[in-house]
């Protein structure tokens, strides 16, 4: 805005110099002639140039204040814009600070959930096999009860099963009886061929997720295998798929994880890992900088299961990348 001014202020210095070397002119004109020949039209050629001088000055005097007038409000104006900006910058920072809290807080929801997720599996695997020790009880005592209606007795003579033998008498072995069902406790059963017996698929599946509990992650990835080998038809061999999978992403074998967690996604639907295995199976391909592929598995956990924990975070992941939730059309 000074430059403009400065150039109008030379034209008007040029103006006026050629109306002061008019004025000379005409003054050299009339001491070079006789006073009694100045004529009426020169004092007006003067006086016009006068008038002009003061119209110059007038206009100058206007446009100096129209420019401070100007630059002051280019002043105020550059004043808001400033305070504008730090005020965005401060929305900025605070928005960016609101969602690292909340991200922070949905991987903490998220966490505990699966911890108790991880804990009432146990739950249930302690309760079944609580629930095996008072069948077996229960089984005992029935065959108990059963050999003490089949032993005979006599009258008013202790029975025969509970008699004491003579010091002298040898002691003979009864015979092993055999049955069908569960074992007696007092009652031996007959010699099998020996055969590697697997354990039921809760006592595997309890064992392993102790082991996984307690960071025993190699140990408790064999005993997972072991629990889809013999029983792939369990619904908790979609549990084991899962845990597989997860000690493969801690581990940084993402394709290796990515595998489980599609065995659990497809075979084993109705788990109640799908969730988290399509959460976590997307975080494991944008590791793998499969990031279309990634916010696909984000998009269609969020379809899938909206309410779930799972799909708040992967709306997080989603806003933290700057990638809206629907795909664009």
């Amino acid at each position: 805005m000074i430059q403009p001014k400065q150039t109008l202020r030379w034209k008007f210095a040029q103006t006026s110099m050629r109306f002061t070397a008019s004025a000379l002119l005409a003054g050299a004109l009339l001491c070079s002639s006789p006073a009694f020949a100045v004529s009426k039209d020169m004092v007006q050629l003067q006086t016009q140039i006068q008038q002009l001088q003061d119209a110059v000055a007038r206009l100058q005097q206007s446009n100096d204040e129209r420019m401070g007038v100007m630059k002051d409000l280019i002043q105020q104006s550059a004043d808001s814009v400033n305070k504008m900006a730090i005020s965005v910058e401060s929305l900025q920072k605070q928005m960016q600070t609101q969602h690292e809290a909340q991200s922070t807080k949905s991987d903490q929801v998220s966490g505990q959930i699966q911890s108790l997720n991880d804990s009432i599996d146990e739950i249930k695997a302690r309760l079944a096999t609580l629930q095996k020790l008072m069948q077996d009880v229960q089984g005992q005592q029935q065959s108990m009860s059963a050999n003490m209606q089949n032993v005979p007795a006599s009258g008013g003579s202790p029975s025969p099963a509970f008699a004491t033998p003579p010091a002298d008498s040898p002691t003979t072995t009864p015979a092993p009886v055999v049955r069908k069902g569960k074992p007696s406790a007092n009652v031996p059963l007959a010699a099998e061929p020996a055969s590697p017996a697997v354990p039921p698929a809760d006592d595997l599946y309890k064992t392993a997720l102790g082991d996984y509990m307690a960071a025993k992650y190699a140990l408790a990835a064999s005993e997972f295998s072991d629990v889809v080998k013999n029983y792939p038809d369990n619904p908790l061999s979609g549990n084991s798929f899962y845990y597989q999978a997860e000690i493969d992403y801690r581990d940084g074998r993402y394709p290796s994880a990515i595998k489980s967690y599609d065995s659990v996604l497809q075979q084993y639907p109705d788990s109640n890992k799908v969730p988290v295995s399509h959460l976590h199976k997307g975080m494991a391909l944008i590791a793998l900088k499969q990031t279309d592929a990634g916010v696909k598995e984000f998009r269609t956990l969020i379809q899938r299961f909206p309410n779930s924990p799972e799909a708040m975070q992967a709306r997080s992941k989603l806003s933290g990348m700057s990638i809206p939730v629907t795909p664009k059309h």
